[in-house]
């Protein structure tokens, strides 16, 4: 544990170290000690983001970013808002992106993505081109693959002209965007001949990576069968096989609504034909159906097809347990905006339904907890002035009332606060001891008992003896000289004073073959920064690079999302930078 400001250096030039080496985990633990000495330092809030980030954590990225919202402030809105488009919260994170005090590019690059996925083509080239006018990186050509994945998308789904952005087929994605180009032309067996030489390239590109696994490439490939299997039915050869490839894991968040519907209706002819529609003939067991299929979905990991289905059963949607079910799972999620829609839905059904009742009111005081404890204290207000105007004498709401108030009308809360008791009021006669002594207050220090009654008389020469007594001299050391300096290193431990060499065992022999390969003692010396650093960083800031104990030089999450192929979006990873590399992380 970090017990200084020289150790809380040390740890730094260690995360600097660890990100570098692209060694995140590490970096983590690191970023674990120096939060344990500040647990509200904001650049080690964001370099822990960043990590789980790289790790692909994004739940547990998005817990810390909901547990620290106050302090981080607006710090981490892309941070948040990629996190949410990695799990597939595409309205949540637009709604962080529209809601960023400034527009930056790395924001204006995922807006791009965002409104990709939500289909809104034309808002969606507007700022590709617009980045690609603007922007003079690395990433142009990345760019350019996204915008001809817009321009063929509208080309094949809301048949607009197409357009020749002049680009080569040299990689997979963009010969994946030519064949889709193609198939709203209508000429399915070039565009079918397209994917082939798609899928080619694809499993050639990605097996020269030695971090792309084969369920990596099982992904990638996914999209270019289900463009495939689409192509097949267009053409009447629907068969089995084209139907189970379509079948990938993750592979319905990387389709467009009309190829999803297109799926869907060829599974329900599939289950239709095989007798998998049991639920739908036998309605007296949907429900026991459906709860059975929210359990297996449960077992498989599947947590938000499970809330799903759940919330698809009428007659329990409402009930207390299902609610509380659908939150927890929802907040297990990190989606708390789905959490509180579950919330006002059942509010709104009590509302018309049982209207003030105890189960209405019980239900609106849950959702303003639970809204105030995840930092939606405007969301909150509502609820809290409706469970105030059933009861004006309940102080506990009134405080939070007031403390939701303070975020957005200052002026609201000060008169809010008019209502609350005096002083005078709220002094109630506790008897402390009884509390002290009450279940539960274990460690409370608690004095010595009085005795009651007449204090016992002193024995005689009590007094005296005490102050006859003398205070013993303080024993020296062995070998002790008056004469000598003292050593001004003796309050150390032995091992840390500067004199210090180690404990001998033997004799002395040559350093040789110990180690790394080529390295000296006096080489790994010099080049452990850890020995260099004298000072605690003062307030390292996320880009700085002021001596060894500073933070991460280049501490940013990827620029690039993982290729996410909605319909006809293949879009370039970004390349990864060789370890040890410069530009830090």
């Amino acid at each position: 544990m970090a017990s200084g400001g020289s150790s809380v250096a040390s740890l730094w030039t260690e995360v600097n170290r660890c990100g570098q080496n692209g060694d995140f985990t590490r970096a983590l633990k690191a970023l674990t000690k120096i939060l344990h000495e500040n647990r509200d330092d904001v650049t080690a809030l964001h370099c822990k983001i960043v990590c789980l980030i790289q790790n692909g954590s994004f739940k547990e990225a998005l817990n810390v970013m909901n547990m620290h919202a106050k302090v981080l402030g607006s710090e981490v809105v892309f941070e948040k808002a990629y996190c949410e488009y990695r799990l597939n919260r595409v309205e949540s994170s637009l709604k962080t992106i529209e809601g960023a005090p400034e527009q930056t590019d790395k924001l204006k690059e995922l807006y791009g993505q965002v409104l990709y996925r939500l289909e809104r083509y034309d808002e969606c080239k507007s700022v590709y081109t617009d980045l690609i006018r603007n922007s003079q990186d690395e990433y142009e050509e990345e760019r350019k693959t996204n915008l001809a994945a817009v321009v063929a998308t509208m080309s094949q789904w809301e048949k607009a002209p197409m357009e020749d952005l002049g680009l080569p087929e040299s990689t997979y994605e963009l010969c994946y965007n030519t064949a889709c180009a193609l198939i709203g032309q209508g000429q399915l067996t070039e565009a079918l001949n397209k994917l082939r030489q798609a899928e080619e390239l694809c499993r050639v590109s990605l097996a020269d990576d030695s971090d792309v696994t084969e369920e990596d490439i099982d992904s990638e490939l996914a999209i270019i069968h289900s463009q495939m299997a689409y192509i097949m039915q267009l053409q009447g050869r629907t068969d089995e096989v084209a139907l189970r490839q379509i079948y990938a894991e993750g592979v319905e968040y990387k389709l467009a609504k009309k190829q999803l519907q297109a799926i869907d209706f060829n599974k329900a002819l599939l289950a239709m034909y095989t007798n998998q529609q049991f639920s739908d003939q036998n309605p007296e067991s949907a429900s026991g159906i459906k709860l059975t299929m929210a359990q297996l979905y449960l077992v498989q990991g599947h947590v938000t097809k499970a809330c799903d289905v759940l919330r698809s059963i009428e007659e329990f949607k409402h009930k207390s347990g299902m609610i509380s079910a659908l939150v927890t799972m929802y907040s297990h999620e990190e989606d708390i905006d789905s959490a509180i829609d579950v919330f006002k839905q059942a509010i709104e059904h009590y509302q018309s339904e049982q209207p003030g009742s105890a189960a209405h009111l019980a239900l609106v005081r849950e959702a303003a907890n639970f809204k105030l404890k995840y930092g939606r204290k405007k969301e909150a207000i509502s609820d809290l002035e409706q469970l105030w105007k059933q009861n004006t004498n309940d102080v506990h709401t009134l405080a939070q009332l007031i403390s939701a108030y303070s975020l957005v009308d200052t002026d609201k809360a000060k008169s809010l606060s008019k209502h609350l008791p005096s002083a005078d009021t709220m002094s109630f006669n506790v008897d402390v001891d009884e509390l002290e002594n009450s279940h539960g207050a274990t460690y409370v220090r608690k004095k010595a008992a009085k005795v009651v009654g007449e204090s016992l008389p002193k024995e005689q020469g009590q007094d005296e003896i005490k102050k006859k007594k003398k205070k013993k001299k303080g024993k020296l050391p062995k070998n002790y000289d008056p004469k000598a300096t003292p050593d001004p290193e003796r309050w150390l431990p032995m091992r840390e004073r500067s004199y210090y060499r180690g404990k001998k065992k033997g004799k002395k022999k040559e350093q040789i073959g110990k180690g790394t390969q080529g390295a000296t003692a006096g080489a790994s010396a010099e080049l452990d920064a850890s020995k260099t650093a004298s000072s605690p960083p003062t307030s390292p800031r996320p880009g700085s690079a002021s001596g060894s104990s500073a933070a991460p030089a280049s501490v940013v999450p990827p620029r690039q999302q993982k290729p996410a192929a909605s319909g006809a979006t293949r879009k370039k990873a970004p390349q990864k930078k060789k370890k040890g590399g410069k530009g830090g992380w």
